[in-house]
């Protein structure tokens, strides 16, 4: 699983009808101790209602099949399986949701 912030949506009109109403979000993958976004990102298929600015960690390849919006043959290299609350290194909290 990967860390990323969600910066932005993406919208497509010309899809496979099988991704029809599934969001899609633009994520900028990030440093879990700096949260500092690393200027490499990714189109990723929302499983979990993200929203923007939130923190996410997503899987990609044939991982991103086995969700339940994804699975049944949906043709996905990237899904956001979580919304993180808090990321706690060496008994430091360099994140917690609710109080950034």
């Amino acid at each position: 699983m990967i860390l990323a912030r969600v910066v932005g949506t993406v919208v497509s009109s010309h899809k496979p009808e099988k991704l029809n109403g599934i969001k899609l979000l633009l994520l900028e993958k990030i440093d879990p101790i700096t949260l500092k976004g690393k200027n490499d990102f990714v189109i990723s298929m929302d499983t979990v209602g993200a929203g923007i600015h939130e923190i996410v960690f997503y899987v990609s390849g044939s991982s991103a099949k086995y969700t339940s919006v994804t699975g049944g043959g949906l043709p996905s290299d990237s899904a956001i399986t979580g919304i993180v609350d808090f990321i706690e290194k060496d008994g430091l909290y360099t994140y917690e949701k609710y109080k950034a």
